[in-house]
């Protein structure tokens, strides 16, 4: 925490260059593996600092607070990172064996890949989406369905599935795509290889075509037993909160120094009895989502610590605190935005910055009004379908 507050000003300082040229720029990379940012959640067996999931959400979200982009690829790298764990040991002492530090990036959700069997591994052709970090990253990981000769896909297994893979940089094209209103930062940009030879040692069967916990069994301490959904939808609503309280600081500001036009002898923007009330109510629903949040998180991270196993509720609250979170906080955008008046227009102003990063975080499948239903089935004690697992 004390690493991450001390580099606030400086991923603020370099918000307007991450911006302009869509990626982390090389310099805050290297202060931030050096700062131990980029090894949040690893093991410290690896070199990691294996944190609690609290202590890793809080810097993760200050991160985002000072840039939304900077926030959201050292989040990605983290749960990549964890999704690494599974590979086979030789695989792990490739990704991590020189350094902890490694930026890894790449797409986690099914398909963009297909992969034929071949003498000592697979060769592998694809090209996947939202390859957030590809411009920092020193390897890449994605899916991939297993072919035939014929170019059908094959099952190997009763439960239908992908195989994840591992690439070194150098057998990646990045091809240049994300050219967004918001989160330009991150580079989440589209990806390819092209007729890649893939050693079998860095490719692992994933059952069921979602994201598992697949590491449970090989590394120790209630972090690594922790559910999926416990960390996936909450960790992109940190964006969103770290985001709003960004705005607020801003609007405070401004409200503290801005005298609204058509109002000379009305006094600041901050006297006015609406403005005051709006600030409070974004403030109220910011926390809320906040709270909430950190609550659900806690109560499945106390069960796992205690030896039990998280039920299904405790588990859907976790993906229902994700996406309220995201909420809540574009709802305190919205009052924020409107009552700094022309000057949240003003592109350069960190008001405009902060509303234009939101929306985009807000549309991010992880924390999609789609999980609200599928909450709603399971508080009502419906089966509420193969996307929402206990694993």
């Amino acid at each position: 925490m004390d690493a991450a507050a001390a580099l606030f000003d400086t991923v603020r300082g370099y918000q307007d260059e991450t911006e302009r040229e869509r990626c982390i720029p090389k310099p805050l990379v290297q202060q931030l593996r050096e700062a131990g940012l980029h090894r949040l959640l690893l093991p410290r067996s690896l070199g990691g600092e294996e944190l609690d999931l609290a202590t890793c959400f809080q810097i993760i979200e200050l991160m985002a607070e000072a840039d939304g982009s900077v926030g959201w690829n050292l989040m990605n790298n983290s749960v990549i990172k964890l999704a690494c764990l599974a590979f086979s040991d030789d695989c792990i002492e490739e990704l991590f064996g020189s350094t902890p530090d490694q930026v890894i990036a790449g797409t986690l959700v099914p398909g963009g890949g297909q992969g034929a069997r071949v003498d000592g591994g697979y060769r592998v052709t694809g090209r996947w989406r939202f390859g957030s970090g590809c411009r920092e990253a020193r390897w890449m990981i994605g899916n991939f369905d297993l072919v035939g000769s014929d170019g059908s896909v094959v099952q190997e297994s009763d439960a239908p599935g992908v195989y994840r893979v591992a690439f070194p940089i150098s057998d990646v094209t990045v091809i240049d795509t994300w050219d967004m209103t918001g989160m330009r930062g991150t580079g989440s940009h589209d990806w390819a290889v092209a007729d890649v030879f893939v050693p079998a040692h860095r490719v692992l069967f994933v059952p069921g075509r979602v994201f598992l916990n697949q590491w449970r069994d090989r590394w120790p301490g209630t972090l690594y037993a922790l559910p999926v959904h416990s960390i996936i939808g909450p960790h992109h609503s940190l964006m969103a909160t770290g985001i709003a309280r960004a705005a607020i600081s801003a609007f405070s500001e401004l409200a503290g120094a801005k005298i609204p036009r058509g109002r000379q002898g009305a006094g600041l923007l901050r006297d006015s009895a609406q403005v005051q009330e709006g600030l409070a109510r974004a403030e109220a629903h910011l926390g809320g989502g906040r709270l909430f949040r950190s609550a659900a998180v806690a109560d499945v991270w106390d069960s796992v610590a205690a030896g039990l196993s998280p039920t299904l509720e405790q588990i859907a609250r976790c993906r229902l605190a994700g996406s309220f979170a995201a909420d809540s906080a574009r709802a305190a955008m919205d009052i924020i935005f409107r009552l700094g008046g022309t000057t949240s227009t003003v592109r350069s102003h960190r008001l405009a910055h902060c509303w234009r990063d939101l929306q985009v975080v807000g549309q991010a499948g992880a924390v999609s009004p789609d999980w609200y239903p599928l909450v709603g089935r399971t508080l009502l004690g419906l089966e509420p379908g193969p996307r929402l697992t206990t694993n």
